[in-house]
């Protein structure tokens, strides 16, 4: 956070990571109804079929991963933006900031 603060082009900065937050905010809603759905489906597959639906399986794990990522630039965890703003390569785990102590 400090270096948001401290560089010159702060303000243009904040402003251009709030509008990306913002849109992150509105489409990590939409994402999470959707899991909700994966979930259900997934549900009532188990439960008439006895197994796990596999397509199911790995669009609920990228998902959750493009939820996991756009939660970590949210709470200022990563500058790397998530999709649509880079590639959907969810695989990738994005680079965290490090805590920076006060001295």
């Amino acid at each position: 956070m400090q270096e948001y603060l401290n560089s010159d082009k702060s303000q243009i900065i904040i402003w251009k990571r709030l509008l990306y937050m913002l849109i992150y905010g509105i489409l990590a809603g939409l994402v999470r109804m959707l899991i909700w759905v994966v979930i259900l489906i997934q549900l009532g597959t188990v439960i008439f079929t006895g197994e796990v639906n596999q397509h199911l399986l790995n669009f609920g794990q990228r998902l959750s991963a493009f939820l996991y990522h756009m939660l970590l630039f949210l709470t200022f965890n990563t500058d790397d933006l998530a999709f649509p703003f880079a590639s959907w390569g969810l695989t990738k785990e994005p680079e965290l900031l490090k805590p920076r102590s006060k001295v």
